[in-house]
């Protein structure tokens, strides 16, 4: 009853606060956090000299978007985000608690994004512009395994296989393929190579094939991608060399095991 009494004193002490409240949600994020519109301190003001107290922290609508702002928000919309379904969020959810979770976590997801070189400020794809960066040698070493099954396996090692010699046909392809990274991933830069190595092992343990492919150069990118699309087209190779034989092959693991040079430096998966 008390509560009822308390809303209906508010609503005619402050018939003007209502609606700006609701276009406080509009679609326009310079109305969202206006404190000309939505002045969260001056009402918790006027509701102390009403009521004797300030609105419990953990009620519906008490959280200050003032501090929201300038803590908050103003770092995240010099990057252009769009606040429009956080704001949706605010809609709906009235616990303070997880309105500070979620922006949290929107913080975050805009300092991940800004490390997405690939990723324009409004999200498109663009090419990263190198050019501002000094040569340096660069190495990258990549590898994959393609899973035979036994039958298959000795076929390939007593070189029995319809197409010819698997794993040379393999070894060429390989390096052809890091050769032509740029052409086959959209925006890669056009590396001039200086040496690309593709070896192929034959590992009787699990009836596979071990693919380990490096590429170098020296210039203004990394080579991670060449020594990967070496390894990939190397194993596409050994699978088109062998189908006739099986379906049942399978191409895993391709993944990059350490790269050297660059602002980044040296990284290692081991």
């Amino acid at each position: 009853m008390i509560s009822t009494l308390r809303r209906a004193v508010f609503l005619r002490r402050f018939p003007a606060v209502v609606s700006p409240i609701k276009r406080a949600f509009s679609s326009r994020i310079d109305d969202e956090f206006d404190p000309q519109i939505m002045n969260i301190n001056e009402l918790n003001q006027e509701m102390q000299s009403i009521f004797g107290q300030e609105p419990s922290p953990d009620g519906p609508g008490t959280m200050d978007f003032s501090e929201l702002k300038s803590s908050k928000i103003e770092p995240l919309r010099s990057k252009n985000i769009d606040f429009r379904p956080q704001i949706e969020y605010h809609k709906s959810t009235h616990s303070s608690k997880n309105d500070s979770q979620a922006i949290e976590q929107y913080a975050k997801v805009a300092s991940d994004m800004s490390k997405l070189t690939h990723v324009g400020i409004a999200g498109e794809a663009q090419m990263v512009d190198v050019s501002s960066k000094d040569n340096s040698k660069r190495t990258a070493l990549a590898c994959c395994k393609v899973i035979l099954g036994k039958r298959v396996f000795d076929l390939v090692l007593a070189n029995q296989m319809g197409k010819g010699d698997v794993l040379g046909v393999a070894k060429i392809a390989g390096i052809n393929g890091a050769k032509q990274t740029s052409s086959l991933i959209p925006l890669c830069h056009n590396i001039a190579l200086t040496h690309v190595r593709v070896d192929l092992r034959l590992n009787p343990e699990d009836f596979s094939v071990d693919i380990e492919g490096e590429a170098s150069c020296t210039g203004k990118t990394g080579v991670e991608m060449e020594a990967m699309t070496a390894v990939s087209v190397a194993g596409l190779t050994v699978y088109d060399m062998c189908k006739a034989a099986s379906k049942d092959i399978s191409i895993t693991d391709v993944r990059l095991e350490r790269k050297t040079g660059g602002k980044s430096g040296s990284w290692s998966r081991l």
